[in-house]
């Protein structure tokens, strides 16, 4: 049912109920934010990570936020915090467009960052309009922007304006604001896992639950799509993680995820360690490629001995995990599955040989010759496709989201394969692919650098740095990126500031957050792979707009991430698209409404302005009690709404069809936890 964008490769106070109408009633937050009411004390409440009732980051310890500044939702910030040495800019906005366009807000002249300890003000300045006083379409707000950039002093603070008497969200400026946040988002990775006990010293009691898919015809024995009945075709395709809130496992984006925690860990190693709280924490090896690992294992059992990868498993559906009793079925080999395989294990093979202080050695040896025989399958069988749960294919069931690739794609995995292969073995065979073939990625063909390729621009970059590249090749790459980076929806947008929240997106798709968060590792590339020196301090700036955007920055205040109260954000995602945390469920449906709501750390797929409900509705649903679904709730927001706005906090099944704009996806988490590692001390 799930089909992502990615795959194809998304001074009046705010009334409670307009804030119902984006998002619910706002049970992850500190202080109501509805008109006339004071705020709380600047602490959080909700679930902990044994998921019991825990005090939140925010303004505990002495907090001296005052009682009269209520809690605003027209002042919006990075809710974990800043960096001390970074850009800060809260946005303070006016809505003219959009659910809330009854509301208003106009600022004072004066606004302070106030020291949560002390009620000091320790900066204050006049609002700076955006744009003269326009209106931007993509949010449908008038905007000001309240920079304290040259606040560096540790400590916690929020933003005041001072006539209004109204806050912010509480933040934090340090050197550690991010490393928790980054924590909490690797271990989303955790309670993806497949036929992983989910223990609760690990997972808390509140998420505990044991090993899915291990049962009679599951994952362990898994049999043929097309053979069910077939004891011949069982084989152990165990492992690996549900890929978004639904539970199949696709191995093309499989190998995608792993070769991209692999590049967080590769582009800023000193950063991560090895106590996030997962099974391995403590085993000497940072966690992070712990579970790099973790689903390299899956795809080395989904490998066949003549070096072909199977396509995708299909897994049965139920909350907890554990519950689901269904046969696991499983795809034939593709091309495409293949190619990106060969490219995971590769790049594998590199990344892990000296990492860990050599631990996985061993292990990263074995991985290049089963890259080797992956690449000459695929290069023997260049257009074998599977396309699951197509009828016409006689699919229809395995899996979800369509995982097969057009003739483009297949190109492309076969060029970022062949340059893994040539940095790993050093021979010129893999050297010729890439240099025949380049010039065919888009980067080069149309000298356009975008965020729904961020896969083929990284391996292209990437083969610039690899010893022995050819040089005219290198100096091409190089050359179109740094120039295209210039384009105007890239480093010209940021310098014109076309964004009122500062995080600049031509358009707005399903999984508009992992869009964001490719945009932001786009600029972060221009320094890490050092094409230029002058514009590092912009990229830098830039990059980490779109965390701040992903963080509170954005019209609706709200922390695209799931269940953050007890970590520092006073109004993070309450619910989401998960098969696990489903509608109604008493234990993990809504962070204050069932007992524990769902697991933290989550991105969700963020707003898209091509949601609608199913085409079914109104009356063509099947039964009156279905047809009744599609009026159940409201569903504008996230119809009808300008681009920022199309989000709404629920996660309604068929027929309002939720996971179009609130469902997580290893794809989404994998883009944002890369770019958050960049600003991580």
């Amino acid at each position: 049912m799930q089909f992502y964008f990615h795959r194809l490769l998304a001074p009046a106070l705010l009334s409670c109920a307009v804030i119902a109408a984006c998002s619910g009633d706002d049970d992850n937050s500190a202080g109501s934010g509805g008109s006339g009411a004071a705020a709380g004390s600047g602490s959080s409440s909700g679930a902990g990570a044994d998921g019991s009732a825990t005090s939140g980051v925010g303004g505990s310890g002495g907090s001296s936020v005052d009682p009269s500044a209520a809690l605003s939702e027209f002042i919006v910030v990075d809710q974990f915090g800043y960096l001390p040495d970074a850009e800060k800019i809260a946005v303070l906005r006016d809505p003219q467009t959009g659910f809330d366009a009854d509301a208003s807000f106009t600022p004072g002249a004066t606004v302070a960052l106030v020291s949560s300890a002390t009620g000091e003000r320790v900066f204050t300045a006049a609002p700076a309009p955006w744009r003269d006083g326009a209106t931007d379409e993509s949010s449908g707000d008038k905007a000001w922007w309240f920079d304290f950039s040259s606040v560096t002093a540790p400590g916690r603070y929020y933003v005041l304006d001072v006539e209004n008497n109204v806050r912010s969200a509480e933040l934090e400026i340090g050197d550690a604001v991010y490393r928790e946040v980054l924590k909490r988002a690797v271990r989303a990775f955790f309670y993806q896992r497949a036929g992983q006990k989910k223990d609760a010293v690990f997972a808390g009691e509140g998420w505990a639950d044991e090993a899915s898919h291990l049962g009679p015809l599951q994952d362990r024995n898994a049999r043929l799509y097309s053979a069910p009945d077939d004891a011949s075709t069982e084989r152990d395709v165990s492992g690996g993680w549900y890929d978004a809130g639904d539970y199949n496992k696709y191995t093309s984006w499989t190998a995608g995820y792993v070769v991209t925690l692999l590049r967080a860990y590769a582009e800023n190693p000193s950063i991560w360690t090895d106590d996030y709280d997962i099974p391995e924490s403590g085993n000497g090896v940072p966690d992070i490629l712990d579970e790099a690992r973790w689903g390299m294992d899956w795809l080395v059992r989904m490998q066949d001995a003549d070096g072909s990868v199977l396509s995708i498993v299909g897994l049965s559906h139920a909350s907890p995990p554990s519950a689901a009793a269904g046969p696991s079925l499983y795809g034939s080999a593709s091309t495409s599955a293949t190619l990106a395989t060969a490219a995971a294990f590769a790049y594998g093979a590199k990344v892990l040989k000296n990492a860990g202080g050599g631990a996985l050695a061993s292990y990263a040896d074995s991985l290049l010759p089963r890259a080797e025989r992956a690449w000459a399958w695929a290069d023997a069988n260049p257009a074998v496709l599977f396309r699951n749960n197509d009828a016409e294919a006689g699919t229809t069931g395995l899996g979800a989201g369509q995982q097969e690739t057009d003739d483009y794609g297949r190109l492309s995995l076969k060029v970022e394969a062949a340059c893994y292969l040539f940095d790993a073995t050093g021979e010129a065979a893999y050297r010729d692919v890439v240099d025949a073939d380049y010039e065919k990625i888009h980067l080069i063909e149309w000298g356009y650098a975008y965020p729904f390729e961020v896969q083929q621009q990284a391996a292209l970059l990437h083969y610039t740095r690899v010893p022995g590249a050819t040089a005219a090749v290198a100096d091409a790459i190089r050359s179109a990126y740094r120039a295209a980076m210039d384009g105007d929806d890239n480093l010209s947008a940021f310098r014109a500031g076309v964004d009122p929240y500062l995080a600049h997106l031509k358009d707005y798709t399903w999984g508009s957050n992992a869009i964001k968060s490719h945009q932001g590792n786009m600029f972060y590339d221009l320094s890490t792979y050092e094409l230029d020196a002058s514009v590092n301090a912009d990229a830098a700036r830039a990059a980490a707009r779109y965390v701040h955007y992903l963080h509170g920055v954005n019209p609706l205040g709200l922390v695209y991430l799931s269940n953050m109260s007890a970590y520092g954000a006073e109004r993070s995602v309450n619910e989401f698209y998960h098969t696990w945390f489903h509608d109604g469920s008493e234990r993990w449906d809504r962070v204050g409404v069932s007992t524990y709501g769902p697991a933290p750390g989550f991105l969700t797929g963020g707003p898209n302005p091509s949601y609608d409900k199913d085409g079914c509705c109104p009356d063509s649903c099947g039964s009156a009690e279905n047809n009744a679904r599609c009026d159940s709730e409201p569903v504008s927001p996230p119809k009808d709404q300008p681009a920022q706005k199309s989000y709404k906090d629920f996660n309604a099944s068929w027929p309002l069809n939720s996971w179009a704009v609130t469902e997580n996806s290893n794809g989404y988490q994998a883009s944002y936890i890369r770019l958050l590692s960049k600003l991580v001390r």
